[in-house]
């Protein structure tokens, strides 16, 4: 028998196929422009309650920031039109990280991109513990670091302050990137495939509380359980390891 070789399981759907999809899924068959530019809404607003649901792994990222002398404060725009970023990837001349939303770890980066580079990891603190530091001044090798996440920006906080011999060095962190918005009616989402069953029940269940009342409850169990399956595969497991017990008969 011959195999088809033209479908793509990769693939994700168009956002104009999810809307569908989830009108379906409500019992509306015919849609208006209202209800499209409605559905786009709530679609981006699904994307940014995902973001309180925990970490996805599709949206990590990493970088090293270039350490500057005396300045301790590194901020990281939502976009290029809220501002300019710090300086990462090495160098005066390297690039701006946009869209970060949260530091998961950071390491102080010695020998950048040498064979004597050597990462020592940083201590993530809290708002109250950064502002108990008596002198935040102080210059020094990097210990520990502060996230502040506001609405146009995240900013990164250095303890203690780079001097003049840690400056030349960097800062390598794991972060998690914004999720992007639905964008225009015809772009493909900027998710993995295994999210897209649980995008679509979770516009559906949203656009219901709109359109269909009367299938809220059957729609949010159903978003609840696609969206803990693809929590689930979205996971970075590590190895795993079984120590056999020793067993003396008669002890």
């Amino acid at each position: 028998m011959a195999i088809s070789t033209t479908a793509n399981f990769e693939s994700t759907f168009s956002i104009d196929e999810v809307i569908e999809e989830a009108y379906e899924r409500c019992g509306v068959q015919s849609i208006t422009g209202h209800q499209l530019k409605s559905a786009r809404r709530t679609l981006n607003i699904l994307f940014q309650e995902w973001g309180n649901r925990g970490l996805h792994y599709w949206t990590v990222g990493n970088t090293n920031i270039n350490l500057v002398q005396g300045q301790a404060e590194y901020i990281f725009y939502r976009t290029a039109a809220d501002g300019t970023s710090a300086v990462t990837a090495g160098g005066t001349t390297g690039t701006a990280t946009y869209g970060l939303a949260d530091v998961l770890e950071a390491s102080y980066r010695a020998g950048f991109d040498t064979s004597d580079q050597a990462d020592s990891p940083l201590t993530k603190v809290d708002r109250s513990t950064y502002t108990a530091f008596s002198n935040k001044n102080s210059q020094g090798t990097p210990s520990q670091y502060w996230v502040q996440r506001l609405i146009d920006k995240t900013t990164v906080t250095i303890y203690p302050t780079p001097s003049s011999t840690t400056a030349s060095n960097f800062v390598y962190i794991n972060f998690i990137k914004r999720i992007t918005n639905a964008g225009d009616y015809t772009n493909v989402g900027d998710l993995p495939y295994r999210f897209v069953p649980c995008m679509v029940s979770g516009l559906a269940f949203y656009l219901a509380q709109k359109w269909a009342l009367e299938r809220v409850q059957q729609l949010k169990l159903l978003y609840e359980d696609e969206l803990q399956r693809a929590l689930q595969e979205d996971g970075s497991p590590s190895s795993s390891y079984i120590t056999p017990k020793t067993y003396y008969p008669g002890s």
